[in-house]
């Protein structure tokens, strides 16, 4: 039996769907045809472009006068006759031209202020709420095409208040305890309704990031946790229920603790994922919902409480198989254990790593980079950070007896792990050497932000090179001498200077004056490297010095 999250976050079910028009008249015997009302606003068109008058501030407002004025009737004529439909038939059908005509001020996004003023706001949130789902799905659409995102990006000032109206009219709460709560997924009309508000909240949240605390305080959150990760066939609204549960858990601290609060939602993730632990996705689109869904679990592990319920939800383990199997989700849960790995919080999920074995399935993927699938958004760079992050967390945040074993891994098999981060440093070094060269040809680095230049090099591979200097620089001072005789060697031969010291210091110092005062136990450990791998280069000197003048 299937737990469902509803019952979890939002004890109260939704209330029961209201019959649609057929079903009122099937119950009607006086009734012979009340089919016709839903055959009718099927085959009802709006007016041929040609016939439909230029949009200007007087047709913005005849439209919505219009929608209120057919709304009103249709209301009156349902109160008025409420068990012969076939009487407030005509009324129907008009509000739904009414509501196809509207789209037309989508065109028109200066006049998005007049709807407002014209009280267009409160007659759609009443429209979401009609009896009729077929006017509830044209109300969505409407909606959908109003909010549309190139829309609102392109008229930032026109339609800010119109979003911010309706997001003050409680729109996202009555999209959960309407069409949401009322429309069927199975059927192919109400489906489509359901994806055109998915698409909506969507826009909105692109438009205004802030609106994900609505969305939490406002029950959508319970919504998509529910249609994103229990079990049911895949479709594009599920695509669409993981792809907004990510961009919540992005931008709100707040669904992060929601997500935990009551009972395990990181449960219900680690559980949808589960799937994809030995399959792969059937379709791109399902690719997507997968990379959604590990979005979401990288979001909600920003959290350092959240990291301890991953521990101990075995979200580990579940990794670890992701790792050995040769499937798509393998590069997520790469991405995954760097999170939940990251420097100074993952302390009890390093140590559990290691002690599950991980590092049997991890080196592995270290010693070799897949090459970029066409069906993968993971690049081979994104890859190799991941990897060299997970690796770099282990050795900072281990205990003794689990960072031996990570040292000794760099020993093994004639310190082929060894050559391979020196390879790895030299690569990246020379990537970074490279684009700065091309950012120097096309500005003047002299006056450019530093901020802007810092990130430009953190995102051409500089993040990913300080994970590999700390890496190596640790094995070279702290595993056997052998590994850091065989870096000097492999230094001298690719590049002519055998000092590993002057390879690594100058990105150590950066790593260093990078670290801020939060970060003080990090920056002794950068400075405590650079002295211990300069006094052991000395030791090196003296003793070649020294067997030279034996001889």
């Amino acid at each position: 039996m299937s737990l469902d999250v509803r019952d979890i976050y939002a004890p109260k079910e939704p209330e029961a769907k209201r019959a649609r028009l057929d079903d009122i008249a099937s119950l009607n015997t006086a009734t012979t045809d009340a089919k016709d009302i839903l055959a009718a606003l099927e085959n009802d068109e709006t007016l041929p472009e040609d016939e439909v008058a230029e949009i200007d501030e007087n047709a913005v407002k005849k439209l919505a006068v219009q929608l209120d004025k057919k709304f009103k009737k249709n209301q009156e004529m349902r109160v008025k006759h409420a068990s012969e439909p076939e009487k407030f038939m005509q009324s129907e059908i008009e509000l739904n031209t009414a509501i196809q005509e509207m789209h037309s001020v989508a065109t028109a996004p200066a006049f998005y202020a007049q709807l407002v003023e014209l009280g267009f706001i409160d007659t759609v949130i009443q429209l979401l709420a009609h009896d009729n789902n077929d006017i509830v799905g044209a109300t969505c659409f409407l909606l959908d095409e109003l909010c549309d995102v190139e829309i609102l990006n392109e008229n930032d000032e026109e339609v800010a208040g119109f979003i911010d109206s309706l997001l003050k009219a409680n729109l996202i709460e009555t999209f959960v305890t309407q069409p949401l709560a009322k429309l069927d997924n199975d059927d192919k009309d109400e489906f489509e309704a359901i994806n055109h508000v998915l698409s909506t909240i969507e826009n909105i949240l692109e438009f205004r990031p802030q609106a994900s605390d609505i969305c939490l305080k406002q029950g959508l959150f319970v919504e998509l946790m529910n249609r994103a990760t229990l079990k049911s066939v895949f479709d594009s609204n599920k695509l669409s229920a993981s792809q907004l549960l990510a961009m919540i858990l992005q931008t709100s601290e707040d669904a992060q603790v929601k997500l935990v609060e009551k009972k395990d939602g990181i449960d219900f993730i680690l559980r949808a994922l589960a799937q994809y632990k030995r399959n792969d996705p059937e379709s791109a689109d399902e690719t997507e919902h997968m990379e959604n869904l590990f979005d979401a679990l990288c979001a909600s592990l920003l959290r350092k409480e959240n990291r301890l319920i991953f521990l101990k939800d075995e979200g580990n383990e579940l990794m670890y198989l992701m790792l050995k199997e040769k499937k798509a989700s393998r590069e997520g849960a790469l991405r995954v254990l760097s999170h939940v790995t990251a420097i100074p919080d993952g302390v009890e999920n390093c140590n559990h790593f290691v002690e599950i074995l991980g590092l049997r399935a991890l080196f592995p993927l270290f010693m070799k980079t897949p090459t970029k699938n066409k069906k993968k958004d993971t690049t081979p760079t994104d890859h190799e950070e991941h990897v060299c992050s997970i690796i770099e967390s282990l050795l900072y945040s281990c205990n003794a007896e689990n960072r031996l074993r990570v040292l000794s891994k760099f020993t093994e098999k004639d310190y082929e792990k060894v050559e391979r981060l020196v390879e790895l440093f030299l690569a990246y070094s020379d990537r970074l050497r490279r684009f700065m060269n091309r950012l120097a040809k096309q500005y003047n680095l002299q006056e450019m932000d530093d901020e802007f230049i810092s990130e430009e090099r953190r995102s051409n591979g500089f993040y990913t090179l300080t994970k590999i200097a700390l890496i190596l620089v640790d094995v070279c001072v702290n595993a056997n001498d052998g590994c850091r005789a065989h870096a000097s060697n492999l230094f001298r031969m690719k590049t002519k200077e055998a000092s590993i010291k002057a390879h690594l210091e100058p990105v150590l110092k950066e790593i260093s004056d990078n670290l801020g005062e939060e970060a003080i136990e990090q920056k002794n450990r950068v400075e405590e490297f650079i002295q211990k791998i300069t006094a052991l280069e000395e030791q090196a000197k003296e003793w070649y010095h020294c067997t030279q003048g034996c001889k």
